[in-house]
């Protein structure tokens, strides 16, 4: 592997503990959060490709299905939603969770494999406290690809295994946990780790093009329905709109079509906090956007038990819409008013 544009102090973030749990383990099965999007299923994959090329058995897997809108990208097929019972774990890699609870059903469902198998946390969520009996948090890391490709260097791992799959699905992560590198997350070491999975084949256009300019009609269809209800308050620093239970039928649409609607309310020019509300009846799923420079977002979903990034980050509130947008846009406004003018 080339590592041209990787300094030594960017190999040296990975930690001495995550590299001999990987090295020393045979059986692993690496696990993202229920839900996935392209870095929770790039990293889990990424670090599963890294234990073949050790020598290592390796299974991907995720609670749920792999949104359809991710077959482009090379091994999707591999994920599994349960462990194999065929298989004797002896090392559990959960990616992109801030939390263990993320992972979903499979938790509760494989209790037992989760209480007795060491896990390695590796994760780039400020607000993740660590889990793992070896947890490398990096918030400064623009996504959990980021850091699975300083993990491939450290351990010597081509970045062109497996015939190009490792380096798709890491720049797939990378691209979009930075809105293909629009977000200020973007650090000089997100470029250096994108050069060189672009140099090892990956396919940054293509891979760009799938995630940010095509979508199916019934994704748009949902999109203008819920664009429709946008609202913001009078000062318009704080813009909001509702994913509502008959919208995925109304627009023929699935669950993982909602993805990208809270980016594109994010384009408002003068919100300093975007959230979208999704509707699920007895509780409410928040996922919130701010500016740069502005509202801290894990501050605002903190109040509400969840988290993730100083400009993106969700929670779930235990009420129904109508009463979470009340207190939650209370909050935000609040928040907003203490951001000096720009």
């Amino acid at each position: 592997m080339t590592t041209e544009s990787l300094t030594a102090a960017d190999l040296a973030a990975v930690p001495d503990a995550v590299v001999e749990r990987l090295s020393n383990a045979r059986n692993v099965l690496t696990v993202c959060h229920r839900d996935p999007e392209a870095d929770a299923l790039g990293s889990a994959l990424a670090t599963a490709l890294i234990v073949e090329q050790l020598g290592g058995r390796a299974t991907p897997l995720c609670a749920d299905p792999v949104p359809s809108m991710y077959d482009f990208l090379p091994g999707m097929d591999r994920f599994r939603q349960a462990p194999d019972p065929a298989i004797a774990y002896d090392l559990i890699v959960v990616g992109d969770c801030g939390e263990l609870e993320r992972v979903g059903a499979v938790l509760t469902e494989h209790a037992a494999l989760f209480a007795s198998v060491p896990i390695v946390d590796i994760d780039h969520h400020r607000s993740n406290t660590g889990f793992g009996v070896v947890d490398w948090i990096d918030p400064d890391a623009s996504a959990t690809c980021e850091m699975v490709t300083l993990l491939a260097g450290r351990m010597g791992v081509p970045l062109t295994a497996a015939d190009g799959m490792l380096a798709a699905n890491l720049l797939a992560g990378v691209v979009i946990d930075t809105a293909n590198f629009q977000h200020p997350n973007t650090t000089p070491r997100t470029l250096r780790v994108a050069s060189e999975l672009r140099a090892a084949g990956a396919p940054l256009s293509d891979i760009a093009r799938r995630l940010y300019r095509t979508k199916p009609h019934a994704q748009l269809r949902l999109f203008g329905l819920v664009l429709a209800r946008l609202e913001h308050t009078p000062d318009e620093k704080v813009v909001w709109s509702t994913l509502e239970p008959g919208d995925l039928e109304a627009s023929g649409a699935s669950a993982s079509h909602s993805e990208g609607l809270i980016d594109l309310l994010a384009h408002s020019e003068p919100a300093e906090v975007v959230i979208v509300f999704k509707d699920q009846g007895d509780q409410t799923r928040i996922s919130v956007r701010t500016r740069e420079g502005g509202v801290d977002a894990t501050v605002l979903t903190g109040a509400y038990g969840g988290g993730g990034h100083m400009r993106a980050a969700g929670a779930t509130l235990a009420m129904p819409a109508k009463e979470a947008r009340v207190q939650v846009i209370a909050d935000a406004e609040r928040l907003a008013s203490l951001v000096p003018p720009r």
